[in-house]
């Protein structure tokens, strides 16, 4: 049989694309459900145009030059990046001690109820809907809220720090790894537990090795947020590179704060080399 070869007929006002209409619409729908977002949210860009806005940044920014570089003060510099990555380390440690066995909880692939009903048991089922609610709770507080009601508590320091890491990203993790155990291969893991495995055997030996390379990621990514998250509850008194940069921006110290911002750049830079190599060595 003979292929007919028809040439392409190039897009023209008589040949238009047929998915412009439809991606014409969809700007403007979003563009209408945007308009009351920016209203309630008195967003005003053209106030960073301000001739005094304008004034006040250049006056600020040409403080940071030139960094500060001298000895003491890349010695404290370097000893609160260490403590800001202690703190995310730590709080996401504590987060994966009860984020793990709550994904085992939560994860209905891994309910041995179901199996050969395709249903929960009622226990089992508000057992595990009662931990996603838990979760939910978790990750609901931002952790910069967190570090507020823990600095009232235990008081300044890197302790209030890697609770507040801890609590939400417990839920936040535990969230995340359910979802992609749920859309995983599950095969395997169907098949240890129907043979009289337990739930972390499924986990390890089942559902893992398909989900690893995107588990692994996204917790890489996110001790990369921890890092994060952790110098922005400096600023609050949870101790780390974040406070000692709310102390030189209060002293109007703009060389300090550009050097400890180079820093942190860095930082985060060097958490994504990581992920990239974790990634790379799961494929």
């Amino acid at each position: 049989m003979k292929l007919l070869n028809i040439p392409a007929v190039p897009y023209s006002e008589r040949h238009p694309d047929p998915a412009t209409r439809g991606r014409v619409l969809a700007m403007a729908a979003v563009a209408i459900a945007m308009w009351p977002m920016l209203v309630a949210s008195e967003f005003k860009p053209w106030i960073l145009f301000d001739a005094q806005s304008l004034q006040s940044t250049w006056q600020f920014l040409a403080t940071f030059y030139p960094p500060v570089h001298d000895a003491e003060f890349l010695a404290m510099v370097a000893r609160e990046t260490w403590k800001t990555i202690a703190i995310a380390t730590a709080g996401l440690s504590l987060a994966l001690v009860g984020a793990i066995p709550a994904t085992l909880l939560v994860t209905e692939r891994l309910s041995i109820s179901r199996l050969g009903t395709g249903r929960m048991a009622p226990l089992p089922y508000a057992v595990r809907q009662a931990v996603r609610w838990l979760l939910v709770l978790l990750r609901s507080v931002p952790e910069l809220v967190w570090a507020l009601l823990f600095v009232r508590i235990v008081g300044l320091g890197a302790t209030a720090g890697v609770l507040a890491i801890a609590l939400t990203y417990c839920g936040m993790l535990g969230k995340v790894y359910a979802e992609i155990l749920e859309s995983s291969e599950n095969h395997a893991a169907d098949t240890l537990l129907a043979n009289g495995a337990g739930r972390l055997q499924a986990l390890l030996y089942g559902a893992m090795p398909d989900a690893a390379s995107e588990l692994v990621s996204y917790t890489v990514y996110r001790w990369e947020c921890a890092i994060r998250g952790s110098v922005i509850m400096g600023f609050v008194g949870a101790g780390g590179l974040g406070q000692r940069m709310e102390e030189s921006m209060k002293m109007l110290a703009g060389g300090e704060v550009c050097t400890m911002l180079l820093v942190f750049i860095a930082l985060v830079a060097a958490a994504d080399l990581v992920s990239k190599w974790l990634r790379g060595r799961l494929a």
